[in-house]
């Protein structure tokens, strides 16, 4: 009797074993949280030339994170939940962004991703979240293959959303800009990246359909540092205002170099451009800039003032630079589709998005559910003025 009792006894120790051990080796489902915390993923350029802009991205989804835990985090079936962003770099590198993403997916506990800062490298990464049931939404890439290319999830889901306006929209309204002015003639150079040689050419298209001449369209690289024998070329034209399609960091060397060599033509620039950085780089050479915000400028941000001085006091010597206020409300938005969702679960949380409102700095939130482009968008054109990009005209 003793003999059986102890071999049964052995026996369930063993199915208790083995059990621990298939649970150890199971995979674990996205989404699965420990200790009543909820990971979303930043993803966005924290080194190399637009590092400034990636760690803009960051920190604003940062102090929305920090903002709603201070309240008491997200309420799920009547549990309480800690947010926690889990930040990565993608080098603003499509081959990087890509290694980053594919981190992120290794880790079974993040709910959702924010990002990526830059168009081309948004749309490498897109399909490798796409594919894990994350749901994506980008504060600051603006190409429109970045929404209308992206992976659909199981049923047609759609996993990828944008908080702001697009370059087919911005392309346009810096051209109608540009015509309103009265400018006759334009010349445009580009980075030849997703996002400046397809802001490059919707300004061309929209400008040519104007009726200005477009005088050159050359192309340089996100590293180019010396613009000069293209500079050179511009001059010989003599255009009435001078396009870059790039990030704020070449823009500022373009500007300076377009100003030594004498060109007097205004400068007009994309949405990345609009930033202290930009102004900070360029010196007297940012003098009268034009650019184009896809979206209300923070300082028509009815709480804008208020964010500006949280988030300054909080990332002490950072200041705003433009897409900051959008990954913030990236945040905001997802905390919403969760408590939508009532689950963690990324596929859940990913279809709680459509049809989902939220409020945040930058206004009421919707989104096409179909493309996952945000509505009633608007392109602000700014002027730099004494050191500031100030709002000059609003083009839908």
């Amino acid at each position: 009797m003793l003999i059986k009792k102890l071999s049964t006894m052995t026996a369930v120790a063993s199915a208790i074993v083995l059990a621990a051990c298939g649970a150890k080796d199971e995979k674990k489902p996205m989404g699965t949280n420990t200790g009543n915390v909820i990971k979303i993923a930043s993803v966005s350029p924290l080194s190399g030339g637009t590092a400034n802009a990636g760690k803009d991205n960051q920190s604003g989804a940062l102090l929305a994170v920090e903002e709603v835990n201070a309240k008491g985090g997200v309420d799920i079936g009547g549990k309480k939940y800690m947010l926690e962003l889990v930040s990565e770099d993608d080098a603003a590198d499509p081959k990087q962004g890509t290694i980053a993403a594919q981190k992120v997916v290794d880790d079974k506990t993040i709910t959702a991703v924010i990002g990526h800062y830059n168009s081309g490298v948004t749309m490498a990464a897109q399909p490798i979240y796409a594919k894990a049931g994350l749901v994506t939404i980008t504060p600051s890439a603006t190409n429109p293959d970045v929404t209308i290319k992206a992976s659909k999830g199981e049923g047609g889901l759609t996993m990828m959303y944008r908080m702001v306006a697009h370059d087919a929209m911005q392309g346009p309204a810096l051209a109608t800009y540009a015509h309103k002015k009265g400018f006759k003639n334009i010349a445009i150079v580009d980075d030849a990246t997703t996002y400046g040689k397809g802001m490059a050419d919707q300004v061309e298209k929209k400008a040519k359909e104007l009726g200005l001449s477009v005088v050159s369209h050359d192309a340089a690289t996100a590293q180019t540092t010396d613009f000069k024998n293209i500079l050179t070329k511009v001059k010989a034209s003599n255009p009435d205002a001078v396009m870059w399609g790039g990030l704020d960091d070449t823009a500022a060397t373009f500007a300076k170099q377009a100003r030594e060599l004498g060109i007097k033509s205004v400068l007009l620039m994309p949405d990345a451009v609009c930033t202290d950085n930009y102004i900070s780089l360029a010196g007297t050479a940012a003098e009268g800039t034009i650019c184009s915000v896809t979206g209300v400028p923070l300082q028509e941000m009815k709480e804008g003032a208020a964010f500006k001085e949280r988030f300054e006091k909080r990332f002490a010597g950072q200041k705003v630079q433009g897409f900051a206020p959008f990954a913030y409300d990236a945040v905001l938005t997802l905390v919403e589709a969760i408590k939508k969702a009532g689950s963690t679960e990324p596929t859940k949380v990913a279809a709680a998005m459509k049809g989902i409102q939220a409020t945040g700095l930058s206004g009421s939130i919707a989104f096409d559910d179909a493309t996952g482009e945000r509505k009633d968008t608007v392109i602000t054109i700014l002027e730099e003025k004494g050191k500031a990009f100030v709002p000059v005209d609003k083009i839908k």
